[in-house]
């Protein structure tokens, strides 16, 4: 494998950990719907801010999420809208229709 390859590679599986935790899974789903404050984010996981800024800065740090400050309040949104066909290709290979075939349309 040369290194344009392995860069590339590493690139992606940096995305693919990013989301490989429920709690930020929910929250890429969540901020689909629109933008929110951490304050509300943090409601309605139920966990402590700490824990929901830590998983928030992973999720910006792959490029994943964005976020602007107003006030004192941080308000993230989603930037790759993408992502989520991924989570429909994920229920194609957990739900197959038929075998053989896949129901996300790949």
């Amino acid at each position: 494998m040369d290194a344009t390859t392995r860069d590339r590679l590493e690139t992606r599986a940096r995305v693919i950990k990013a989301m490989a935790h429920p709690t930020r899974l929910f929250l890429v789903e969540t901020l689909e719907r629109g933008e929110r404050c951490v304050r509300e984010l943090t409601e309605m996981i139920d966990a402590d801010i700490s824990t929901v800024s830590r998983h928030l800065s992973v999720l910006r740090e792959a490029g994943i999420l964005g976020c602007e400050r107003r006030g004192q309040q941080v308000f993230y949104r989603l930037l790759t809208p993408c992502v989520l066909g991924f989570f429909a290709c994920i229920e194609g290979v957990l739900n197959p229709q038929e075998e053989g075939a896949s129901s996300c349309g790949c």
